[in-house]
């Protein structure tokens, strides 16, 4: 019998009083062991050149609840405060493995509040989820249905600065599985006049979910600009508002993303991509804002989790791949193509390119050469130094 995959399914909930308050102090009881361990392991390296692991910081755990001043933790459930000692443990195992900066500590109000329950520290029963802790299940709205017989192996409860509440089932899904296998394949050109431009000549909208609420969102951040500074009521419900307005942006955002991705790798068996790199592309000042909003990043990530999903191929070009330069007739290289230039005609054969279509032919041209034998496509230069296509292929799961 074929197995699923673990898939996380997100839902909103209202917590009664006495929930919130139950879940507030839990938030806060993570985030100051979190905070502890941190530090600990910090000064342990500092000082004396020692490495503190999960083991050690569990122990430290618990001195910590008998001493008086921090008897405190003892109010809540010891699941998530161990569950926040994972996860520090994972971000020094990141740290070292050179995949992420050191961690820093969780702050009171930029952080996200969110703590994770393992299976012995919830119940759930005919569709009734109720936390350790708490006498009463959540109040959850099931805006869709969980895989039938889904029993959750974590649950992880968050609240954002909109104020919203959030519970995420992580369960394994038996309906994802890969679709049959297609011959159809799509180079796809990221941009910001349109989203995203398809080898087949089709063009993606872009939305720019954050331009249409801009107005709304600087109004609201001049009320709270002439707030008090502190933690006054007014403050935070003028924060709340602004909060509010960023949410429903990138909700409306990822909402998009999610769909466009899905119909990608559903009609798709391989997917040809440019390898971007967002965090310089966004220090150009007048374009920061704009490829910000575009989120080629996140459409990225859920590109190749879906592809693994579902057997299908997502390659990546190399970001050197003069993509747009290149007749996709051709072959001819030109010498210059500013940003400006969105139809270009070809001196060498004459043929007349809209900028997007050429470009993603280009990358489905490329990517199928490394799909068929990992050679480099990046055309000869005078000067030496150009880099070659790479091929990221998710592995497929076997039956």
């Amino acid at each position: 019998m074929t197995t699923g995959v673990k898939r996380a399914f997100k839902y909103r909930f209202c917590p009664t009083d006495a929930q919130a308050a139950e879940l507030s102090r839990t938030f806060g009881c993570v985030r100051k062991v979190y905070n502890l361990a941190l530090a600990a392991r910090t000064e342990a390296w500092t000082l004396r050149a020692e490495r503190v692991n999960y083991n050690a910081t569990s122990a430290m755990l618990t001195a910590w609840k008998k001493t008086e001043e921090l008897a405190y933790l003892n109010d809540v459930s010891s699941v998530p405060l161990q569950q926040a000692l994972r996860h520090l443990q994972t971000a020094f195992t990141s740290f070292f493995g050179k995949r992420a900066k050191y961690p820093r500590f969780k702050s009171r109000k930029k952080s996200r509040k969110s703590a994770e329950y393992t299976t012995s520290a919830f119940r759930f029963q005919g569709g009734r989820l109720t936390l350790a802790k708490m006498a009463e299940p959540l109040d959850i709205v099931w805006s869709r249905p969980l895989p039938e017989g889904a029993q959750p192996s974590t649950v992880t409860v968050s609240q954002d600065a909109a104020g919203r509440w959030h519970v995420v089932l992580l369960v394994e899904d038996p309906h994802v599985q890969p679709l049959p296998a297609t011959d159809a394949a799509v180079g796809i050109d990221a941009g910001l006049d349109h989203l995203l431009t398809l080898s087949t000549g089709e063009k993606v909208t872009n939305p720019q979910h954050e331009r249409r609420d801009r107005s709304r969102l600087a109004r609201a951040q001049r009320e709270l600009s002439r707030k008090a500074p502190g933690d006054g009521a007014n403050r935070a419900k003028a924060r709340r508002k602004v909060a509010r307005i960023h949410a429903r942006i990138a909700d409306r955002r990822r909402d998009h993303l999610h769909k466009t991705t899905t119909r990608l790798v559903r009609e798709n068996q391989t997917i040809v991509i440019e390898d971007l790199t967002v965090r310089n592309l966004l220090r150009n000042g007048r374009l920061a804002r704009a490829i910000s909003d575009a989120a080629w990043g996140e459409f990225r990530s859920l590109l190749e989790y879906k592809a693994q999903w579902y057997g299908r191929e997502v390659i990546v070009v190399d970001r050197w791949f003069p993509s747009s330069k290149l007749c996709s007739h051709c072959g001819t290289l030109q010498d210059r193509m500013p940003l400006h230039v969105r139809t270009w005609t070809c001196e060498g054969c004459g043929v007349t390119h809209d900028r997007d279509v050429n470009a993603a032919n280009n990358l489905k041209a490329a990517g199928l050469a490394v799909s068929a034998c990992g050679a480099g496509v990046r055309p000869q230069r005078s000067t030496p130094g150009g880099q070659s296509a790479t091929k990221q292929e998710t592995p497929r799961r076997k039956p």
